[in-house]
């Protein structure tokens, strides 16, 4: 079964999930978030995720200090976060685990649940983002060649290179949604774009940040 096809309803997804709390990450579907893994509290939510559904949250704090993942159970979360599935994993000689986890839905934080554990966990719903898993939602909207043109830009300011022949096949979803992520905004600006009600409201919010961007450097629009 394609991993899309896993999860066609929100009832096919947990409603209780472990939390990765990390500050100035999103996770939107069809996205990857490569992360490294090193924390005693979160070798061991990765250990119990992987023996059950492979899903984990992925949500911002919205208090406490600069900290990139605050310690402890107190520190206020967002209501909205990522959920997404583990669907790489190495050990690695060090101890740490390289993970990548592949979005499937947006969700809501209902209430924190008990773990017993060192890391958080969250009741969770979908209900309010039940688009999220029919693919392509909206695409039809998008205007696709101001979206090419931002990513040229974002690739030629960090001097990347890519397969364009690729990205000329990939899906208008699958560019939006990697952008969001992998792009270097604040936690603010990255919490807008995983807010965003829909795939054309996100798209408008990150051309939005890019132009704003140029007016601030004064030239060309570009996502960083």
């Amino acid at each position: 079964m394609a991993f899309a096809d896993q999860y066609r309803h929100p009832a096919d997804l947990p409603s209780r999930l472990p939390l990765f709390p990390l500050r100035g990450a999103i996770l939107l579907p069809g996205s990857i978030l490569p992360l490294s893994i090193f924390e005693p509290r979160y070798l061991e939510m990765i250990d119990d995720v992987m023996s059950g559904s492979r899903i984990l949250g992925i949500v911002q704090p919205s208090g406490g200090d600069s900290d990139e993942s605050p310690p402890g159970k107190t520190v206020e979360l967002r209501r909205i976060g990522g959920a997404g599935r583990i669907t790489s994993y190495q050990e690695l000689e060090d101890g740490r685990l390289a993970i990548a986890i592949t979005g499937i839905s947006r969700f809501e934080i209902v209430g924190e649940a008990e773990t017993g554990k060192s890391y958080r966990a969250a009741t969770v719903s979908y209900d309010r983002f039940a688009g999220d898993l029919t693919r392509g939602l909206g695409e039809e909207q998008i205007d696709r060649a101001r979206l090419i043109g931002a990513l040229k830009s974002y690739l030629a300011r960090n001097n990347l290179k890519t397969d364009w022949s690729v990205i000329e096949r990939a899906p208008s979803e699958f560019l939006i949604n990697a952008l969001c992520v992998m792009c270097p905004y604040g936690p603010e600006e990255k919490q807008a774009l995983l807010e965003a009600a829909d795939l054309k409201t996100r798209a408008d919010v990150l051309v939005a940040l890019a132009e704003m961007e140029q007016a601030m450097r004064g030239g060309s629009g570009t996502l960083q």
